[in-house]
C-alpha cells in the first residue's frame, strides 16, 4: 500500500518539493496538499510584475488546480482549509473546517510571516504588507482610488512595491532606516545609482527617517505618517516591507522545536523524524531564508530523502540578489564589504551608470558587485562557489568572462 504524504502550505518551497518527487519517478506516496489561499500553486517572487502591470494573476501561476487533478494530488485550499494542528501521536493533521487527513510523512512549508512594525497606528485601514496576491490586489484598488503611497522599507521588496505603485500613477515615498538602498546587498555606490535610477521613475526617496506613528481620520483610515524629526508626509496607503519572520507557530504548537525557525537536519528533517521542512519557515545550521534559490535546493534535498532514491544532503551557498524592475540590473552576492584581509577590485563609469566590485581574499572571489552591467554574475558566481583561485586572472577579471577568454585566446594565437 501507498504512504500517506500530507504537504502543509501550498506555495513555491512545499510545491517545488512535491514536483520534484513526482519527477523522480516515486509511485510510494497518496499525497495531499493543504494552503491556506483559495489559488492553486503561484509564483510569488513575481507579484511585483503584476503590481506595476507587466503581468497577470494568471501569467505568474505555476501550477493550477487541474495540475493537481492531473498528477492525483488532493488540494485543500482555501482559509477554511488551513490546517491549525497536527496531532504527532496518532499522525493526524487538522484543518480549520475540521477536515482531519493521516500522515506517514508530513512536510511543513508554511513559509514566513511579514514584519508589522510595532508603532502606534498601524491597525489602521490602509496599512498593508506585501506578501501575497489579497496584497496585491488590495494595493491595485487604491491605485485607482488614491493617490499617496508610503513604503516603508528600503529593501528587495519595498523598492519593488515602490516601483509598481509609481507605475501604476501614484505619488510613492520610500521611507528606510539607513542612508543606503539596499544596504544590505549593495555598498553606498551602487546604492546611490540605484537611487538615482528610481527618482527618474518618480519615486521619491526619505532616508535616513525612523517612522514614528501612523496617523488616521474619524474613520481609523491612514492619513499621514509622522517621523521621529517632528515631520510628517500625507499618506493614503501605507505598505510594510521591513522584512519577514519564519512562519513556524503551527509547528512550535505541536512541540516541534524550533528557533529562529524550525530546525531541521542536512536532510531537512526535523527532530521528528517523520516531519521534514522546507522553505522561509526553516532554520539550518542557524541560518534562515528569504530568497529562492535556497529553498529550491532545499526542495531537491527533500525530495531525494522523501523518495528514498538517495541520501542527499543540504548545504547552504551564498544566494544572488537581483532586483525584479525592468530597466534597472542589480547583482550581489557573498561579502561585498569584506575585511582588512580582504582586497577589492573596482570599476566605475558614472555617465553609463555602471558599477564593478569584487571582493578578493586570499586569491579567491568572496564577494561582487554588480551595478548596470550584471552580464557576468553568473561567472562570478561559478568562481566563488567553485572557490577558484583567480591569481593568475586578476588583472582581467573585473573586465567580465568574455574579454578574458578573449584575451586569453590571443595569448594562444601568438
Amino acid at each position: 500500500m501507498k504512504l500517506d504524504l500530507v504537504v502543509i502550505g501550498n506555495g513555491m518551497a512545499g510545491m517545488k518539493t512535491v514536483e520534484e518527487l513526482l519527477d523522480s519517478g516515486t509511485d510510494k506516496y497518496n499525497i495531499t496538499v493543504f494552503g491556506a489561499e483559495p489559488y492553486g500553486n503561484y509564483n510569488r517572487i513575481m507579484l511585483s510584475p503584476v503590481l506595476c502591470g507587466e503581468k497577470t494573476i494568471n501569467d505568474i501561476m505555476i501550477n493550477d488546480r487541474q495540475w493537481y487533478k492531473d498528477n492525483h494530488i488532493t488540494l485543500h485550499a482555501g482559509k477554511d482549509k488551513a490546517v491549525v494542528d497536527i496531532n504527532r501521536a496518532q499522525k493526524i493533521v487538522i484543518a480549520k473546517d475540521g477536515t482531519q487527513i493521516h500522515y506517514d510523512r508530513l512536510l511543513i512549508a508554511t513559509g514566513s510571516k511579514p514584519f508589522i512594525l510595532p508603532i502606534q497606528g498601524n491597525n489602521l485601514e490602509g496599512v498593508v504588507a506585501f506578501r501575497d496576491i489579497y496584497d496585491v490586489n488590495k494595493m491595485l484598488q487604491y491605485c485607482e482610488q488614491k493617490k499617496y503611497a508610503v513604503v516603508l522599507g528600503g529593501g528587495l521588496l519595498g523598492l519593488e512595491a515602490a516601483n509598481g505603485l509609481a507605475q501604476r500613477g501614484m505619488h510613492v515615498t520610500v521611507v528606510h532606516s539607513n542612508e543606503v538602498l539596499l544596504n544590505r546587498q549593495l555598498d553606498k555606490t551602487a546604492g546611490h545609482l540605484l537611487q538615482l535610477a528610481l527618482e527618474k521613475r518618480g519615486v521619491h526617496f526619505n532616508m535616513p527617517a525612523r517612522t514614528q506613528t501612523l496617523i488616521g481620520d474619524d474613520s481609523d483610515h491612514i492619513t499621514a505618517v509622522e517621523f521621529a524629526d517632528g515631520s510628517s508626509i500625507p499618506c493614503d496607503l501605507f505598505v510594510m516591507a521591513i522584512g519577514v519572520r519564519p512562519n513556524m507557530a503551527l509547528a512550535q504548537s505541536t512541540g516541534l522545536y524550533c528557533e529562529k525557525g524550525i530546525v531541521v537536519t542536512d536532510t531537512l528533517q526535523t527532530y521528528d523524524p517523520s516531519i521534514y521542512a522546507v522553505g522561509e519557515c526553516i532554520q539550518h545550521r542557524n541560518d534562515t531564508f528569504g530568497l529562492v534559490a535556497p529553498l529550491f535546493e532545499q526542495a531537491k534535498v527533500c525530495a531525494n530523502h522523501l523518495s528514498g532514491h538517495g541520501m542527499a544532503e543540504y548545504k547552504t551557498l551564498p544566494s544572488a540578489t537581483k532586483l525584479k524592475v525592468t530597466g534597472i540590473n542589480l547583482f550581489s552576492l557573498g561579502d561585498f564589504h569584506g575585511d582588512d584581509e580582504s582586497e577589492i577590485i573596482r570599476f566605475s563609469d558614472p555617465c553609463a551608470s555602471i558599477y564593478k566590485k569584487l571582493v578578493i581574499k586570499k586569491n579567491h572571489i568572496i564577494g561582487v558587485v554588480l551595478y548596470g552591467d550584471t552580464a557576468d554574475g553568473a561567472w562570478y558566481q561559478s568562481l566563488l562557489e567553485q572557490r577558484i583561485n583567480i591569481e593568475e586572472m586578476r588583472e582581467l577579471l573585473i573586465f567580465g568572462q568574455r574579454y578574458f577568454q578573449a584575451e586569453i585566446a590571443a595569448v594562444e594565437e601568438v
